[in-house]
């Protein structure tokens, strides 16, 4: 799954470490959701949804695997 992440927190002149304690989360929780080597729980999605005023969809998206059809 990709990500806006990196993006939005840049846009916004957030760091790593400033986001992370805001979602109460480690900074290599951020830095692997920025790189796609970690998805979200439902929870942290949504509590990053509400921190940037947008959808889950407007931050992560979801492309459908071949094999997963």
């Amino acid at each position: 799954m990709k990500n806006r992440l990196e993006q939005l927190r840049k846009e916004r002149g957030i760091k790593q470490e400033e986001l992370a304690a805001i979602l109460e989360v480690s900074r290599q929780t951020i830095g692997s959701l920025e790189n796609g080597r970690y998805n979200p729980s439902i929870v942290l999605a949504f509590k990053l949804a509400k921190f940037f005023n947008l959808s889950i969809e407007e931050i992560f998206i979801y492309e459908e695997d071949s094999d997963e059809k």
